[in-house]
């Protein structure tokens, strides 16, 4: 997704969001912001410095499926103004590929919407949604569909007080799981495609076979 600077929006003094993604399954909610709220949106997909701060002046930032880490001098320079979503039901399943290890060591699965502090995905909790897949009808493709589904629908519900920081934080209390990307590459090289087609139940029991889990 190249840069985008800024969109024309016909709002009246609309709150001034940034934006961060990479992912064209979070246009629905960019498209919502535009139409629906009528905020200042800015979409912006590179990596985002401190110099961003000044020249766009945000009033919040949401990350959503953005692929850079946010450093520390960016956080604290946003006072606790950072929102991430993650596809996780929170402490489980931090870092990359969420859905997928949610089903392979069988962790509570779920939407959250939380702070960015310096670690990843280990800020307060705003809001959570705990799900459940029917693991011989689903898919990963599937499941991954109805977890951004649901994300925006929650965050969409809770606009009015995310935007005016009336939802209390809530720290993490359990030390959940953690994978990076790395973790998954043989599943992924070895399945490719089809990894996101396979029912869950049978990738389960290939993944099993192989020795891969």
């Amino acid at each position: 997704m190249p840069t985008i600077p800024k969109l024309n929006i016909d709002s009246i003094a609309g709150m001034k969001v940034l934006f961060l993604t990479n992912n064209p399954i979070t246009s629905p909610l960019a498209e919502w912001f535009k139409y629906h709220a009528k905020e200042d949106i800015i979409l912006y997909s590179d990596k985002i410095a401190v110099s961003h701060l000044e020249t766009f002046s945000p009033d919040i930032i949401i990350s959503y499926n953005y692929r850079h880490l946010i450093t520390e001098d960016v956080i604290n320079l946003s006072n606790n103004k950072i929102i991430n979503l993650h596809i996780s039901f929170l402490p489980w399943n931090r870092g990359a590929d969420p859905n997928l290890w949610s089903f392979i060591e069988d962790t509570p699965k779920g939407v959250t919407i939380h702070l960015i502090d310096k670690g990843i995905d280990t800020g307060d909790i705003l809001l959570q949604t705990e799900l459940t897949f029917d693991e011989i009808r689903e898919t990963l493709e599937s499941s991954y569909k109805t977890l951004h589904k649901e994300i925006q629908k929650l965050f969409i519900a809770n606009w009015n007080k995310i935007r005016e920081f009336q939802v209390p934080p809530e720290p993490q209390r359990k030390k959940g799981t953690f994978h990076n990307s790395k973790e998954s590459i043989t599943i992924k090289n070895v399945f490719g495609q089809q990894l996101w087609h396979e029912p869950i139940y049978k990738l389960k029991q290939k993944l099993h076979d192989m020795a891969l889990i």
